[in-house]
């Protein structure tokens, strides 16, 4: 097996981890006959955590499900691509409330036990009728090898399915986590990103799994920006099956932090699949600040950069303009002294000490023209550092949008 940061990758996606199963088939919120109904099922309830968007404007799928989820146990999530039932009002939360109970009949469970969530155009009426049929043909196609086929039940403006798995061994077990997730545009999570859901066969207790999903999703899904908007449908979901054995862990446990670093791996590489599939994104971007007062200003300074326009537009030109990124600095509200700020573009120094420092522009150009580019900044101040994932702007990110109801 590949061993990839002390892991080993497995195949699967969420159905990689012992104990769940998957499908994802066509109802018809979607054209073109793509799959557009996804569920994710344990063989029973099992430990479980979510976070959910900060946006005041919230789904009806978010407030049933932050309802559902806090007792700490779940046994499905059910997710609808093609309409994200926010804004639909109190009909909304009933349609909501609804997707949940039929799938709990599937399932032979009870509607607290079922996560619902839903992506795609806001404010028009969830179409219950075709979703329940396709819930019903999803519970009948679940599939212990069926990962791939929720993966791309979920997506929306993606251009690829997200999806992975590693194994890590503690104590002579070994134990799966894998994830999926959806988000091209609208992303700038303030919790995870638009949809994640996350599953693991270790014995992680509810405790263990909100700790676990916290922290993760600080450094990863809560580290991605597309264009700066925060979704009203963002979730991400971890379940635990415990069904590869051994005693339980929870914070405490000798294993936890093995467990823990597994799963910020998982959501950590759907984090960047999410940044490189931003709309219309031509390059994936790191931001990286070092040299700040705090962690803290290290992120405020990186998510100013990040969502920057222009700096994002000068990347989709392969332009070192870092004047642009000298302004996104000193806009972020973090300590900055510019006396000792330093600027680098895909590793070419172009400004020390707050000042120019002369560069080879063709030499700029070519090292800018790559997909992948990053942008090092040190704030010459202290220790607290931060990485950002994000992308360029292009004339297809306006396409897309301009476009998108259409």
């Amino acid at each position: 097996m590949e061993r990839l940061n002390g892991f080993s990758h497995a195949e699967g996606g969420v159905t990689a981890p012992l104990g769940f199963m998957a499908a994802g088939v066509a109802a018809g919120l979607k054209k073109g006959g793509k799959r557009d109904v996804a569920l994710v099922a344990a063989a029973d309830t099992v430990p479980a955590a979510a976070v959910f968007t900060t946006n005041a404007v919230a789904a009806a799928p978010v407030e049933v499900s932050r309802a559902h989820i806090a007792d700490g146990r779940a046994r499905a999530v059910v997710i609808n691509a093609g309409n994200a039932n926010a804004c639909t009002g109190a009909q909304g939360v009933t349609d909501a409330r609804a997707m949940a109970t039929v799938t709990a009949e599937a399932l032979l469970a009870a509607p607290e036990d079922i996560i619902v969530s839903s992506t795609g155009v806001i404010g028009v009426p969830l179409p219950l009728p075709v979703v329940v049929a396709g819930i019903g043909e999803a519970a009948a196609a679940l599939d212990a090898r069926a990962g791939d086929d929720a993966a791309s039940a979920i997506m929306t403006t993606d251009t690829f399915a997200k999806q992975t798995a590693l194994a890590f061994d503690a104590d002579g077990m070994r134990y799966t986590v894998g994830g999926m997730a959806k988000g091209s545009g609208m992303i700038k999570p303030n919790m995870a990103t638009m949809l994640a859901v996350v599953t693991t066969d270790a014995p992680l207790t509810s405790d263990a799994c909100a700790a676990a999903l916290a922290e993760a999703t600080k450094r990863t899904f809560n580290r991605v920006t597309v264009d700066s908007d925060t979704s009203t449908n963002d979730m991400a979901l971890l379940m635990a099956s415990g069904a590869a054995g051994g005693a339980a862990i929870d914070m405490h446990s000798p294993h936890y932090e093995a467990a823990a670093a597994a799963i910020e791996e998982v959501c950590a590489q759907l984090a960047r699949m999410i940044a490189r599939d931003g709309e219309g994104a031509t390059k994936l971007v790191t931001v990286t600040v070092t040299g700040a007062s705090t962690e803290d200003d290290a992120e405020k300074v990186a998510f100013s950069i990040a969502d920057s326009p222009l700096v994002k537009t000068a990347l989709f030109g392969n332009d070192a303009n870092w004047g642009r990124v000298a302004m996104a600095v000193g806009k972020s509200g973090a300590a900055v002294d510019q006396t000792r700020l330093a600027i680098r573009f895909a590793g070419i120094e172009v400004c020390k000490d707050g000042t120019a420092v002369g560069f080879d522009e063709d030499e700029a150009f070519a090292a800018l023209d790559t997909d992948e580019v990053e942008i090092s900044v040190d704030l010459g101040l202290g220790e607290g550092e931060a990485t950002v994932l994000t992308c360029d702007l292009s004339y297809e990110y306006v396409r897309i949008n301009g476009e998108y109801r259409s």
